[in-house]
């Protein structure tokens, strides 16, 4: 078999099996018509990315390997007819995204196409569906900076916020707990014991029904409604700042509360059932994004490109009386929780042993059902991304907005999130007939505005979450 590229990594073999089959939707906005020229000068740019030029196979000894082929670009590009008229133009859209979502892409061509969307002769979208087992969002944002370019002046760099928000990593964890032997030998244990829970949270635990959580068996299958709500990224640094705290704890800490909210308005005795996010955290030790040029010359397992990823058990807070009267408290709470998760890092080792042990005595499709169960038996997905600071531009053509969404995940709700241009962007995908996307999104808008309103009110330099912990 010729062109054989490597073996598909563990991660992207479990991100393809017969329990779970993930799909990233990436969402490009233009305020201008998108022509097929258009369109194939950009996607022409793809085709020097391999994972997009290859399809997946089986070699002789039965391994899975991508492998590379000629790829027709119109066979990718889908043109769909929407009648605008008989409903609202989200309402049309969202019902498309969720009808392109979930069914399989065909294994006999590369596992990616694109849907140009045309709302009227003066505004188009793009949606751009990636099999999860080409790579993760750290990749498919690499792919993106290597087919696009800053709107203002096409030689300039795309700037992103720095991918490190303070001083370490999951990855340099483990040098400084040397340095200091008692904390490494708390550490240990501690993480020992966070690994155990999670194994519980994966296995024999799951979260109580609740609104957010139905438990259908193949909710994943089910037809799914899309919301968007943003804020000004400078509001979210404003709160950091009045806290003391990082952008994601600001960003958890609404969530908190406004899932809370929306639980106790359906259903007030869900404030204090069992809730629990799950988190993908990224395990690459970067500062910035890396072009796919760069990125493809080196292997999945030496470089940074496929699937690097890990997740961890978050429970929500209860909504109490003293909660409700200070809603900074699920910042501080967000604040409190993930910084013991970066102390107890060795929970991520843990999991990544137990994971390849798993593999190698089980085989992938035994990894896939224990991550889908550790997804099924908690109550949200969440993934986070930095995004440019710059606007982007398509062949010239300038990028209003952009977001994503992620598919066959076997929950109610899944939240995404990314930063573009000053905004941040919180899309949920949810469960359509049993979540109210317009009621979740009211109540996350209402957190963030009582919890700025709140942190405004503090004095400067005030660290008031110390009192807590």
């Amino acid at each position: 078999m010729d062109h054989l590229a490597e073996p598909l990594s563990p991660m992207a073999q479990c991100l393809d099996s017969s329990y779970l089959w993930l799909y990233v939707l990436g969402v490009l906005e233009f305020e201008v018509p998108v022509t097929r020229l258009h369109l194939k000068s950009f996607l022409n740019s793809l085709l020097s990315i391999p994972r997009f030029t290859s399809i997946l196979v089986r070699d002789k000894s039965g391994v899975r390997r991508w492998e590379r082929v000629e790829v027709k670009l119109e066979d990718h590009i889908i043109e769909p007819t929407i009648s605008w008229d008989s409903m609202s133009k989200d309402k049309c859209f969202s019902d498309y995204l969720s009808n392109i979502a979930t069914p399989q892409l065909p294994h006999s061509k590369p596992l990616w196409e694109v849907h140009v969307i045309n709302h009227s002769t003066n505004n188009t979208t793009l949606v751009f569906k990636v099999h999860h087992s080409i790579g993760d969002g750290y990749t498919l944002m690499g792919v993106l900076l290597s087919c696009l370019e800053r709107a203002d002046d096409p030689s300039l760099p795309i700037t992103f916020p720095s991918l490190k928000s303070s001083k370490t990593t999951l990855s340099d964890h483990h040098q400084a707990s040397l340095r200091r032997i008692p904390s490494f030998v708390s550490t240990i244990f501690t993480s020992i014991k966070d690994f155990g829970w999670s194994l519980l949270k994966s296995t024999l635990h799951e979260d109580d029904k609740t609104p957010i959580r139905s438990a259908h068996e193949g909710v994943e299958f089910q037809p799914a409604t899309l919301s968007s709500i943003t804020f000004r990224v400078d509001h979210i640094r404003d709160i950091k700042s009045k806290l003391g705290v990082t952008v994601n704890d600001v960003i958890t800490g609404i969530i908190f509360y406004g899932i809370r909210l929306y639980m106790q308005d359906l259903d007030y005795t869900s404030r204090a059932k069992k809730c629990t996010l799950l988190p993908m955290l990224n395990t690459r030790s970067v500062q910035s994004y890396e072009t796919a040029e760069k990125n493809t010359k080196m292997t999945e397992r030496k470089g940074t490109w496929g699937n690097k990823f890990t997740y961890t058990h978050v429970s929500v807070p209860t909504l109490t009386d003293t909660r409700v009267s200070d809603p900074l408290q699920f910042v501080w709470e967000a604040h409190h929780t993930m910084k013991t998760k970066k102390k107890n890092h060795m929970v991520y080792s843990l999991i990544s042993m137990f994971l390849q042990m798993k593999h190698q005595f089980n085989g992938p499709e035994a990894v896939a059902k224990h991550f889908h169960k550790t997804i099924r038996n908690s109550s949200l997905f969440i993934s986070n991304m930095v995004g440019p600071l710059d606007q982007l531009a398509m062949a010239d053509l300038p990028i209003k907005s952009l977001y994503f969404t992620v598919s066959g995940v076997p929950q109610s709700v899944v939240i995404t999130i990314i930063s573009y241009m000053g905004m941040l962007r919180v899309t949920t995908r949810a469960e359509e007939g049993f979540i109210d996307e317009k009621k979740l999104a009211s109540f996350m808008n209402d957190a963030f505005e009582v919890i700025h309103k709140a942190a405004m009110e503090i004095p400067d330099k005030t660290k008031s979450w110390k009192k807590l912990y």
